[in-house]
């Protein structure tokens, strides 16, 4: 019966409603702040181990200088006149100083002209095009998305994870631990049950609700003793013995309701010992639920478009500076070593 009413009469939002509302908020957030004990520490990120620096890079570094050097050294002295016997050939030395070490420049030259290409121009150039990096990024950033999305952050590895670390398990345990606690505390409950005395009268207190409510329940009432006649006769003598309309007895009833909610309201105490321990019951299925959800949740996130957006949102300066600080090192001593390299060919 009460189903049908309330399919029938849906009950505005009132100030009433938002008032208690808060309220409970307010409550269940003050109980719940005193009752939080230690807070939950989170692991701190840390970054990985910077990776030694490439002692090699400090003794190819003055090879450039070294390599200019000999080329203005050349000019005053490069072997003039002398020569070498090898397997019966006579090698003349004469320039070798020279075309050694602008070899081993032209090598330093090219690699560094390689790497800065690799970055600018930042922007096209009608001769010069643009770097590959920069005229390259949005492909990039998809590759980099698509790897990501598909290898490294991707559902199915989340709901591993999760499921390895058991973590809704803990949390689950320590929620049901806190909200134990809270119900058995007396303030909480005192609260809850003054909350729910004042739901129901400030409800009642509404002439329209009570004329409402009045009516759909005599007119249910009256539509279950159709087939009754018997009980409908009785009702019917009741009412005019007691020279009222059904709908007017039954609003009557419901002014007595706060009064008697107030007096019957320890059955909360019921309930409320209740809840933690159906949440223990059912523990399993919660945390199936909960695991169920996160992963739903998680199913919605495009993370390849989330990763794609954020890398595309770079500019070509940042996205610079983010690649050499990675592989500075590396840049540099391929660099240094085109000129050994370089020197060796020459």
């Amino acid at each position: 019966m009460m189903d049908n009413i309330e399919n029938k009469y849906q009950k505005p939002e009132t100030e009433t409603d938002s008032t208690g509302l808060n309220k409970l908020k307010d409550i269940i957030a003050g109980v719940f702040e005193g009752n939080a004990g230690e807070a939950s520490k989170k692991r701190p990120f840390i970054p990985p181990a910077p990776q030694p620096k490439l002692k090699i890079l400090t003794y190819l570094k003055p090879v450039p200088w070294l390599l200019l050097a000999l080329f203005l050294y050349s000019f005053y002295w490069d072997f003039e006149n002398l020569s070498i016997q090898l397997f019966n050939w006579d090698l003349p030395l004469q320039g070798v100083l020279r075309i050694v070490s602008v070899s081993g420049m032209i090598g330093f030259m090219t690699n560094w002209i390689a790497i800065t290409m690799l970055f600018r121009p930042l922007k096209r150039r009608p001769l010069l095009g643009q770097g590959l990096i920069p005229a390259q990024k949005d492909r990039i950033a998809y590759r980099l998305s698509l790897a990501v999305s598909e290898d490294l952050i991707n559902p199915g590895i989340i709901r591993k994870k999760i499921e390895q670390s058991d973590v809704v398990e803990k949390y689950r345990r320590k929620a049901s631990l806190d909200i134990r606690k809270v119900f058995q505390k007396k303030e909480f409950r005192d609260e809850i049950k003054n909350l729910v005395v004042e739901y129901v009268s400030s409800l009642l207190e509404n002439e329209s609700v009570k004329k409402q409510l009045s009516v759909e329940i005599a007119e249910e009432i009256e539509q279950k003793l159709i087939d009754k006649p018997l009980e409908r006769t009785a009702v019917k003598t009741y009412m005019l013995f007691r020279g009222m309309h059904l709908s007017e007895m039954i609003a009557s009833t419901l002014e007595e309701i706060p009064f008697t909610v107030q007096k019957k309201i320890d059955f909360m105490d019921e309930l409320l010992d209740e809840i933690p321990i159906k949440l223990e019951e059912n523990s399993e299925q919660l945390d199936e639920a909960i695991t169920s959800l996160i992963f739903n949740l998680v199913n919605r996130f495009d993370v390849q478009q989330m990763v794609e957006e954020n890398l595309n949102q770079y500019d070509e300066v940042k996205l610079e500076r983010m690649i050499q600080n990675a592989t500075n090192e590396q840049l540099k001593t391929i660099q240094y070593l085109g000129a050994v390299l370089g020197t060796i060919g020459g």
